[in-house]
């Protein structure tokens, strides 16, 4: 049987690459209004997703736009709970309107790095989205907290791996302020999607091959040269057999 997976891309950021890139995925995480994006980005991003039979998500962050929700903020769990749930509940009435539905939460930046690694933040988040729809699946960081967490609230999850982010020994993405923490070159990219997708492991920036499944692979929309990325993914996986397709 072809290994199959997803590629998702996070959009309505205000990048440029958002109509070119929607073709070349298969699921799109939608900026929310908090760290980014409003309901006429929302509406546009969802109008184009559903033109391409792109699976439609919420990617809910902090409210820092300053920032980009990269920073990370000190929130209460209750705080973290109605702050997630006011972004999806945004985006599902947005959805709604246009005949389409939303089938995934992931979150962004700061959030979901402190999700994945903090078992009370990972609660919060999944207490959220299970609270607006038990059916949403939820995006997390392969071998994350948030990954655990989904399950333990009866959610659906997808464990997550990045196509243009470098990894470290304990399987987290190498801090953005580090260097080599993004990839440069589409073709180290395709390489590490592969490796992921055929054999269940990513090389750590510290030369040794770390264990992560697979469910579905994350390309950054804001990225340089990140249409180039997304092409060349794409002929990779459908060079080696592997079926490119949304989880729901």
């Amino acid at each position: 049987m072809a290994a199959v997976i997803d590629l998702n891309c996070d959009l309505g950021e205000g990048g440029d690459a958002d109509a070119e890139l929607m073709p070349l995925i298969s699921s799109v995480n939608i900026a929310c209004g908090a760290h980014a994006g409003d309901p006429a980005t929302m509406r546009a991003t969802v109008q184009a997703a559903l033109r391409h039979g792109v699976a439609i998500g919420a990617h809910p962050g902090f409210a820092d736009r300053a920032a980009f929700g990269r920073r990370e903020l000190a929130l209460t769990p209750a705080e973290i709970v109605s702050l997630v749930q006011a972004q999806i509940v945004a985006l599902c009435a947005v959805a709604t309107r246009e005949g389409a539905r939303v089938t995934h939460v992931k979150p962004h930046g700061a959030l979901y790095n402190l999700a994945a690694r903090d078992a009370t933040v990972a609660a919060a988040v999944a207490r959220a989205v299970a609270q607006v729809d038990a059916s949403l699946c939820l995006y997390a960081l392969a071998g994350g907290q948030l990954l655990a967490a989904g399950r333990a609230h009866g959610l659906r999850v997808a464990a997550e791996v990045f196509a243009d982010r470098s990894y470290q020994a304990d399987g987290s993405l190498t801090l953005r302020d580090r260097p080599g923490a993004v990839l440069a070159d589409p073709t180290d990219a395709t390489a590490q999607v592969l490796r992921l997708v055929q054999h269940g492991v990513v090389r750590a920036t510290c030369g040794v091959d770390v264990a992560l499944a697979a469910d579905t692979v994350c390309l950054h929309g804001d990225g340089a040269g990140a249409v180039s990325f997304a092409r060349a993914i794409r002929t990779g996986l459908r060079e080696a057999g592997v079926v490119l397709r949304a989880l729901v």
